[in-house]
């Protein structure tokens, strides 16, 4: 899961001279000035890499390289990059744990911004309320509401994402939604400012939150309801069987398609005869059809084509529109 910062934030920290922009000749070189330049602005403790290939950040395992990933380690590094990201003109996208998200094969230019540093992926109790960073696991947070004998977070341990992506994305399974359980959240405004402020203020739509298009999640606040940990324990244990028992094994982006109206994606690639169809490293999941999965050697281009295939024979045999689920970044 991503969301691209379209209006990059303004420090609060102090002023600074307007950094040189970087390197452009070639994309190594590029990538190699801005990420010196990254160095130099930020905490010792922030990771910067030049030149990273996306496919080892994204659950698909597909992309093109980033000219420059980094994780910062603090909110105050965060604001750091987004105010010379905007001084310098540089595009800055927010990475998750990289799933639903498909980097295409000429990767991202700019910063990409990952927050798995520990400030960011803290998980804490309080009560019948969880607070956990942008950046930590939905899996971690259902795992600590279940040893904590709190009830009604159990879906959130089969999404394999991040809470700031899936706040972006409003996740869901098994009928539920991650909206349906936040009280409160922690954001940084286009203007620089850290606010928090109630959920229900902020609108949340299938599979969507346009709110973080533009302001960036740093941690919410989840409301569970007590029970006992072996009963929580045992419906998560139900969830995961579920979810194996139904979703493939092979690296995938998650659900290709949203569903329409008529019928799940995922039925109508299977009448389409679609499933374990396959271009190149990827194929049309025989488990199921709302899946493209890496078979090992996959590009991004082989995933694009199945993508293409699908949504022209939905449309030819069915007169149906499939819009995808997944989002689709970074340059051919």
């Amino acid at each position: 899961m991503t969301a691209t910062i379209e209006t990059p934030l303004r420090s609060t920290a102090g002023s600074h001279a307007r950094p040189d922009p970087p390197a452009t000749p070639d994309r190594p070189a590029r990538s190699t000035a801005l990420a010196a330049q990254l160095r130099a602005r930020l905490s010792p403790a922030a990771v910067v890499l030049a030149d990273e290939p996306l496919a080892r950040r994204t659950t698909l395992k597909v992309g093109g390289p980033a000219d420059a990933y980094v994780e910062p380690a603090t909110e105050l590094d965060l604001v750091e990059l987004l105010e010379f990201c905007r001084a310098a003109g540089v595009p800055l996208r927010v990475l998750g744990r990289g799933s639903n998200l498909l980097v295409r094969d000429g990767g991202i230019r700019g910063v990409v911004v990952s927050l798995a540093q520990p400030a960011f992926v803290r998980v804490t109790v309080t009560g019948e309320r969880l607070r956990a960073g942008a950046g930590a696991r939905l899996k971690e947070v259902a795992n600590t509401a279940r040893r904590h004998a709190l009830a009604g977070l159990e879906f959130l341990e089969g999404i394999p994402g991040s809470v700031g992506g899936a706040l972006r994305m409003n996740a869901g399974a098994h009928a539920s939604w991650v909206f349906d359980v936040i009280e409160q959240i922690r954001y940084l405004t286009p203007d620089g400012e850290v606010i928090e402020r109630p959920a229900g203020d902020i609108p949340a739509q299938y599979r969507s939150c346009s709110f973080f298009t533009t302001n960036l999640a740093l941690a919410a606040v989840f409301r569970g309801r007590p029970d006992r940990a072996e009963a929580i324990g045992e419906r998560m244990a139900a969830f995961n069987r579920r979810r194996w028992d139904t979703q493939p094994r092979q690296p995938s982006a998650g659900c290709i398609f949203k569903n329409p109206a008529a019928l799940p994606a995922g039925r109508l690639i299977e009448e389409l005869g679609l499933k374990g169809h396959r271009i190149g490293g990827a194929e049309v999941s025989s488990v199921h059809g709302n899946f493209l999965v890496n078979l090992g050697h996959a590009r991004a281009a082989d995933v694009l084509a199945l993508i293409d295939l699908i949504r022209t024979r939905a449309q030819a045999e069915r007169g149906i529109l499939l819009e995808t689920e997944v989002e689709i970044v970074g340059e051919d």
